[in-house]
C-alpha cells in the first residue's frame, strides 16, 4: 500500500483518512492471488483462483488504470479521495502490479511442479513423442494453420492492429533466396485455444501451449526461412466506452463505440523477457505504447489464460460439484410459485439454492393465462438466457411485456444490444432507460388476474439474472406478493421507462434520489441511540465501500460509541481500527468458492443484535458515489418474521463468524488472513449443507439448522 499520513485520533479530517480506491482493488486482488496459494482447495481450483486474479488485473488496467492514464496525458491534476494525483496513483499502482504479477510467476511455477506430480504434465515442444507430434501435426494442419495469418513488417507494411488481449509472436527471420532479413508477426486468434490437451490414457494427462506448438511446427508457416529472433508479447487497450452527451440514437452510438473500443489507446504491454530488445523497440513503436505501462516477463504471458488448463478432465483435482436446492415451500405447491409467494414471502439465496427458481417464476408467468403483464429489467443476462427465452415467450403469446435493458453494463453492451434486438422481434417493449443513468435495480414485476381482483408479483434481487454467475455468486433474490412492494415497483418502472419521478414510495429507497440520505439517516439514529445509552450497532455486507459521506458518518458514528460490523468483499476506503476515530470499525473480507455478492445492512433500532426488532434491508447498491448518484438502485426492508430472521440469524451471522475464508481489514489498509483456530467455521460449507428458513417448506420443518452463535462486540 501507499505511504499514509499518520492519523491523530478523531481531529483527523484530511485525505489520510481514507485508503486509496485503486490499491484498496489491488489488494482485493492479492487476496484472490493468496488462494492459488491456499492447500485447502483442490489443485485446479487454486489454478483457477491464479487465472482469475489475472483477469481481474486485465480489466482493471482497461477501465480504472486507462481512465487515470487518460487524465494524465491530458494534464489533468484532480486528487483522489486520499490525495493523490493521478500521476502518483499510477506509480504506487505500477510497483504493487509488478509486485503482484512477480507473484503470480511464481504461485504458476509452484503449481505446475504440483500438477506435474498429480499426473498433469504441462511440457515443452522438445518433450513430445513420435505419438502426440503426429496427433498434433493433424491438428496443426487442420485446425490451427488455415486460421494463422503471418504479417510482414516492413516501410511498406505497417505494423498491423493488434487487439484488446491480443497475444502475439514476433520473429526476425532470413530469406536464403533474397539474402534479407524479415520482421513477421504471428497474431494468434482469440478463437483458438491457448492449451491443447494430448491424447493420454488414464488419469495422466499432457498439456501444452500453442506457442510451443507453433514453433514446432515453424517450417509449415514459414518454409525456407531461417529463424534468427523471435519475442511474445500482449496487449491491453482502454476498453471504457465514453458517450458523447449529444448522442441521439443511443443504440447505434453504442454499436459504433464497441468498435471504438477494440483499437483503444494501448494501456499495458506484457513482453516476454527473452524478447531481443530490437523486436522490442519495433513492437514499441508499431503499437504507438510511447505512454503504455510496458511489463517484461520472464514467465507465463497472459496469466488469464491458464483457465484453459483448469477445464482438463481430472474430477478429483477440483471441487466436488455442487447440486443448488429447490425451495422445498414452493414445491409443497406443486411448483406453483404464485402460490408460494401468495402464501408467505420467501427469499433464496443463489447459489445454495437454484437460480432456476427465478427462471420458474417468470417462465410460469409467460405461460399463465392469468399473467397479464411482465415488467423486468436486465443489466446482465449472460449469452444463453432462458430469462430472455421467457420474455419473449410471453410476449409472443399475447401478454404485455417491458424490458428494461441496460446497455451501459460494462463488457455486456454487445450482448444486451443482441439481446434487445431479439426481444423486440418478439414484441418485447424494450426501454433502455437513461442516458446519464445505468439502470442497476434488479427487479421483475408479474401482474395477473386472480378472480375479481389484479395482484402483482414481484421480484428483488441483490445480482444480475444470469444463469452463469448465480452458480458461483451468492445472491439474494426476494420474492413477495406484498401490494406496497409491488407499488413501489411499478413507481421505480415508471421512473425508467417514462422518466416519472417516484412520489410517496411505502417501502422501497431509491438511487439517485435517496438512498444514500436513507443510509445516513439510519445510521444517525444508531448514533442517537448510542447517546441515549440504547444499544447501538450496525451490520452491513457489501461488495465495495468508497463513498466518502457515508464513510465520515460512520466515523462519527464510530466515535458515538456505534459498535460497527462490515464485510466488504473488495474495495475499502474506510480504515477501521484507529483510536478516536474508528476504533469501534471492523471490517472483514471473506474470499472463496463462491464469490460473496449480496448487499445486506443492518441496523440494531434500540435492541442487541441480533434481534427481531433490528431494521434489516437488501439493496441492489453498495455504498459508493457510482451507485448513489449515477444508478438507478433500489432498497428494500425486510418485514416477513421468516425472512427477516433468515438474512439476519443466519446470512449475517454466518458471514460474521466465518474464520476460514475470512481476511481482516487493517488501519493502513493491509489484509491479515484469520485463522481459525479450534472452531473451525466455513461460510460456505455451512450454507451447502443447510437449508434456508423462508425456503425449508414443512417437509424440513423437523430438520434441525444448526444454530448460529456470534460473541458480541457491544453494541
Amino acid at each position: 500500500m501507499n505511504e499514509m499520513a499518520s492519523i491523530e485520533g478523531a481531529s483527523a479530517v484530511g485525505p489520510e483518512r481514507f485508503t486509496n480506491r485503486e490499491l484498496s482493488w489491488l489488494e482485493f486482488n492479492r487476496r484472490v492471488l493468496e488462494e492459488a496459494r491456499n492447500e485447502n482447495h483442490p489443485l485446479l481450483e487454486r489454478l483457477r483462483f491464479l487465472s482469475i486474479s489475472g483477469s481481474n488485473l486485465d480489466e482493471f488496467f482497461m477501465v480504472r488504470v486507462a481512465g487515470l492514464k487518460q487524465q494524465q496525458v491530458q494534464g489533468i491534476e484532480e486528487r483522489s479521495m486520499d490525495g493523490m494525483t493521478p500521476t502518483q496513483q499510477l506509480n504506487a499502482i505500477s510497483k504493487v502490479a509488478d509486485q503482484l504479477g512477480a507473484e503470480a510467476q511464481a504461485i504458476w511455477g509452484d503449481l505446475s511442479d504440483a500438477l506435474e506430480k498429480a499426473g498433469i504434465d504441462i511440457i515443452h515442444r522438445q518433450e513430445l513423442t513420435q505419438r502426440e507430434r503426429t496427433y498434433l501435426s493433424n491438428r496443426f494442419d487442420a485446425e490451427i494453420l488455415p486460421v494463422l495469418t503471418p504479417q510482414a513488417v516492413d516501410n511498406v507494411n505497417p505494423f498491423p492492429f493488434v487487439p484488446n488481449a491480443g497475444f502475439g509472436l514476433i520473429f526476425n527471420l532470413f530469406d536464403p533466396k533474397s539474402g534479407e532479413n524479415i520482421i513477421e508477426l504471428l497474431m494468434i486468434p482469440q478463437a483458438l485455444p491457448r492449451f491443447f490437451t494430448l491424447p493420454c490414457r488414464g488419469r495422466k494427462k499432457r498439456v501444452i501451449a500453442i506457442e510451443s506448438v507453433i514453433r514446432e511446427f515453424f517450417d509449415r508457416i514459414f518454409p525456407d526461412f531461417e529463424r534468427l529472433e523471435a519475442g511474445a508479447f500482449r496487449v491491453l487497450r482502454d476498453s471504457d466506452i465514453e458517450i458523447e452527451e449529444e448522442a441521439e440514437d443511443l443504440v447505434m452510438t453504442f454499436r459504433s463505440a464497441i468498435k471504438r473500443r477494440r483499437r483503444g489507446r494501448v494501456i499495458r504491454l506484457e513482453m516476454a523477457a527473452d524478447t531481443p530488445e530490437t523486436l522490442q523497440h519495433i513492437i514499441r513503436e508499431g503499437l504507438e505504447a510511447d505512454h503504455a505501462l510496458i511489463v517484461e516477463s520472464a514467465g507465463f504471458i497472459g496469466i488469464t489464460d491458464l483457465a484453459g488448463i483448469v477445464e482438463v478432465d481430472r474430477p478429483d483435482l477440483k471441487f466436488e460439484p455442487y447440486s443448488p436446492r429447490f425451495p422445498e415451500r414452493i414445491k409443497e405447491y406443486g411448483g406453483d410459485c404464485f402460490a408460494a409467494i401468495k402464501a408467505k414471502d420467501i427469499i433464496v439465496q443463489h447459489p445454495y439454492e437454484t437460480f432456476d427458481v427465478v427462471v420458474s417464476f417468470l417462465r410460469q408467468a409467460a405461460e399463465d393465462p392469468d399473467v397479464i403483464a411482465i415488467k423486468q429489467t436486465l443489466y446482465r443476462a449472460g449469452k444463453q438466457s432462458e430469462i430472455i427465452d421467457a420474455l419473449a415467450a410471453a410476449a409472443e403469446a399475447g401478454k404485455s411485456v417491458t424490458a428494461v435493458v441496460e446497455l451501459k453494463a460494462r463488457f455486456d453492451e454487445e450482448q444486451n444490444l443482441l439481446w434487445a434486438a431479439r426481444l423486440e422481434r418478439a414484441g418485447v417493449q424494450v426501454v433502455y432507460g437513461f442516458f446519464e443513468w445505468k439502470t442497476h435495480a434488479k427487479v421483475s414485476m408479474v401482474v395477473r388476474r386472480e378472480g375479481a381482483k389484479m395482484r402483482t408479483y414481484t421480484h428483488w434481487g441483490t445480482g444480475n439474472y444470469h444463469p452463469v454467475t448465480s452458480k458461483i455468486y451468492t445472491d439474494l433474490s426476494y420474492f413477495t406478493a406484498s401490494t406496497r412492494a409491488a407499488r413501489d415497483a411499478a413507481k421505480l418502472f415508471n421512473l425508467v421507462t417514462g422518466f416519472v419521478q417516484p412520489k410517496g414510495l411505502e417501502m422501497v429507497t431509491m438511487s439517485p434520489s435517496g438512498l444514500r440520505d436513507r443510509i445516513m439517516t439510519l445510521i444517525d439514529r444508531e448514533i442517537e441511540n448510542s447517546k441515549e445509552g440504547r444499544s447501538a450497532a450496525i451490520w452491513a455486507k457489501m461488495n465495495q465501500l468508497t463513498d466518502e459521506a457515508v464513510i465520515d458518518r460512520l466515523y462519527e458514528a464510530s466515535q458515538a460509541g456505534v459498535s460497527i460490523d462490515l464485510v466488504v468483499r473488495g474495495i475499502c476506503c474506510l480504515r477501521p481500527g484507529i483510536e478516536g476515530l474508528s476504533e469501534n470499525i471492523r471490517v472483514k473480507s471473506i474470499v472463496g468458492r463462491f464469490l460473496e455478492h449480496s448487499r445486506i445492512f443492518v441496523f440494531a433500532n434500540g435492541e442487541r443484535l441480533p434481534h427481531r426488532k433490528a431494521r434489516v434491508l437488501i439493496s441492489s447498491a453498495d455504498w459508493m458515489q457510482r451507485n448513489f448518484d449515477r444508478r438507478v438502485e433500489y432498497m428494500m426492508p425486510l418485514e416477513n418474521p421468516t425472512v427477516h430472521a433468515q438474512v439476519l440469524d443466519q446470512i449475517m451471522i454466518a458471514n460474521l463468524i466465518d474464520n476460514e475464508q475470512s481476511w481482516s481489514l487493517n488501519p493502513d489498509g493491509s489484509y491479515d488472513r484469520l485463522q481459525p483456530g479450534k472452531r473451525r467455521f466455513n461460510l460456505h460449507h455451512y450454507f451447502m449443507n443447510n437449508p434456508s428458513l423462508s425456503g425449508r417448506g414443512a417437509a424440513l420443518a423437523g430438520k434441525r439448522v444448526p444454530k448460529l452463535k456470534l460473541i458480541q462486540r457491544g453494541g
